[in-house]
């Protein structure tokens, strides 16, 4: 590596989320700022909302039928 042309990389950054939630990691900035964190994201609180696909399979069978895109012999 070149030396004088790399940032310097701290070790014990720390990273501050909306929700109020900290948390030590590395990076070359000494303070970070993020919108979302493992503490509010939805998938990691389990919070998390399914998707109802059975409706929408169910339409797609009716507008192109039981078996769309099979050749027949």
């Amino acid at each position: 590596m070149k030396t004088g042309i790399h940032p310097t990389y701290n070790y014990d950054s720390t990273v501050t989320c909306v929700c109020g939630n900290t948390f030590k990691t590395g990076s070359t900035q000494e303070e970070v700022r993020v919108d979302i964190c493992s503490a509010c994201h939805p998938y990691f609180t389990g919070k998390q909302k399914m998707m109802d696909t059975e409706g929408r399979i169910d339409r797609f069978r009716k507008k192109y039928g039981p078996t769309a895109g099979a050749a027949k012999k």
